[in-house]
């Protein structure tokens, strides 16, 4: 990725921050709040509660538990130093630690919003890092990604809408709109993600190839690392598609939880790779900017989570939008979930405030670092039990561009192809396309005629038979965008017949193990291609 724009200039200057107060207010988009959202009122019981906080006020009002009652008084926690090399930290929580607001408060019902010290936090380290190319936007903390973008399709999408995405998506984001009659438009990818020339094919012909039906306005992606497969997109790329969602009048909602997962492109070489930590500002600098960098009108929702970078079990993130969108987000927080556990913003903004922003983002270049060296291993897993070769080795390989292509020996010694990938610059997975058209047992499968879809069948026994074997893989079919009933088999779906995907994860197995996985990976498929 060779982006001539990055996040660079991290930590503002005064300069920065004068030049800020020229930045223009968020655009007028409130006709993209759905009816539902349109519809919600604060809740009474939420709104009461900031008159207690008044000096003086003696409240007979709230049904709170008194604090004297809460059975945790304290909690300590061993926490990791921001550098590897580094002791450990000792963080307490209590209602007299000094540091940090007192326990009890995190324990007591709050307003919706978050904890105003860790949305402080987040919203400064929001306007240090991703820069918006607008002043007022806000943030607002959520219990993780997937609840935040519920919310947003319960702000933004009618029943029947379409929603615009990658052709490979994050089921559980489709999962939540299937029940609400929403159906996917499904954007083309490469290297980088959606393609701008897909983008703008899709919404200029909308009405030519939908008469009648509404053209999407809502765009949904994981833009770095993304989820399955693992490609980002560069920085001139994001340009290109926020001016088209401009044009078209389209919300991007940027669901980017691996964006300090960032890596470079692989070294094919043989070269031993180095490891090593650079100054934060040079790893701030390799890094793509957010959608957020290039939002002059206040149309990106970007979600943000803890879950990568710090633990998913924490259930804790939040929002960046206009405030339009996070005043009707707060509205649906107060009846839907309020705010996310007190125990974890309470953790998480002790650590933060003890770590610092410079200690956080030393944490994250480490973090960066290791998910790299994973995804090295995995890469050189699959070199060590099939043949790796560029896919312009394969030019009859459609799909396979700019990739790595994996093949087994022919019974003649001759190579055949198996699987492509593209080495993943973020995230933690690694997109196998499998092609079928040399395994014998398919092409009988196929020939038979008896299976609507022999792609998804054949893929079916192949990861059945992976699993005998005690090496699990994440089918392919669970990331094909929802298009509606009609549109599930790979020819209804327009996909490239004789394939299918599968997802490998990188991120949580040791290296040992990996090369074991891949061995039976490996071993299962020779059987497989055998004649």
């Amino acid at each position: 990725m060779n982006d001539n724009e990055t996040v660079a200039a991290v930590l503002e200057t005064t300069a920065t921050r004068k030049m800020n107060g020229h930045l223009p207010n968020a655009v007028d988009l409130s006709h993209h709040l759905n009816l539902l959202s349109r519809s919600r009122h604060p809740s009474p019981l939420k709104d009461i509660i900031k008159f207690m906080g008044y000096d003086g006020m003696i409240s007979l009002a709230g049904g709170l538990p008194h604090p004297s009652l809460f059975p945790v008084y304290d909690a300590s926690f061993t926490v990791s130093a921001p550098s590897p090399t580094a002791d450990s930290l000792e963080i307490k929580l209590s209602n007299d630690s000094g540091e940090t607001p007192p326990l009890s408060k995190f324990l007591q019902y709050g307003t919706c919003t978050g904890n105003a010290e860790l949305r402080q936090w987040c919203l400064d380290f929001t306007r240090q890092i991703h820069r918006p190319a607008y002043k007022d936007f806000d943030v607002l903390l959520h219990p993780g990604n997937t609840n935040a973008w519920s919310k947003v399709v319960g702000l933004l999408c009618e029943k029947g809408d379409y929603i615009l995405c990658e052709s490979y998506t994050y089921p559980s984001s489709q999962a939540l709109w299937i029940p609400n009659d929403n159906f996917a438009a499904p954007v083309a990818m490469d290297g980088e993600g959606i393609t701008d020339t897909a983008l703008e094919e899709i919404l200029s012909t909308w009405d030519a190839t939908h008469p009648g039906v509404k053209r999407p306005h809502v765009l949904y992606l994981v833009s770095v690392g993304s989820n399955p497969t693992g490609v980002s997109m560069g920085s001139e790329r994001r340009r290109k598609i926020y001016e088209i969602c401009v044009k078209y009048d389209v919300i991007i909602v940027e669901d980017d939880p691996y964006y300090f997962l960032q890596y470079p492109e692989i070294d094919t070489s043989g070269t031993p790779t180095e490891y090593t930590s650079t100054s934060n500002k040079e790893f701030l600098s390799s890094l793509v900017p957010s959608f957020l960098r290039f939002d002059r009108q206040g149309r990106v929702i970007r979600l943000e989570s803890f879950s990568k970078t710090l633990a998913p079990g924490l259930r804790l993130g939040y929002f960046v939008a206009n405030p339009l969108f996070t005043e009707r987000l707060l509205r649906a927080t107060e009846v839907e979930t309020q705010d996310p556990s007190g125990l974890s913003q309470a953790l998480v903004l002790a650590l933060l405030t003890r770590w610092s922003r410079d200690g956080y983002i030393t944490w994250l270049q480490n973090l960066r670092l290791e998910y790299q060296r994973r995804r090295d291993w995995m890469v050189a897993a699959l070199r060590k039990s099939f043949d790796l070769a560029p896919a312009s080795e394969y030019p009859e390989l459609s799909g396979a561009e700019g990739g790595l292509v994996a093949a087994i020996l022919g019974p003649n010694g001759s190579r055949v192809p198996v699987f492509s990938f593209i080495a993943p610059t973020g995230g933690m997975f690694i997109w196998t396309k499998f092609y079928f058209g040399h395994n014998a047992k398919y092409l009988a499968l196929k020939n038979a005629a008896v299976e609507v879809d022999p792609e998804q069948i054949f893929a079916n026994k192949l990861w059945a038979e992976l699993a005998e074997e005690r090496v699990l893989l994440t089918p392919g079919y669970y990331y094909h965008p929802w298009q509606g009933a009609d549109k599930t088999s790979t020819t209804a779906r327009g996909a490239d017949p004789d394939s299918s995907h599968f997802r490998l994860a990188f991120s949580m197995t040791t290296k040992d193990d990996m090369e074991l996985g891949i061995e039976r990976m490996a071993n299962v498929i020779r059987r497989s291609w055998s004649p």
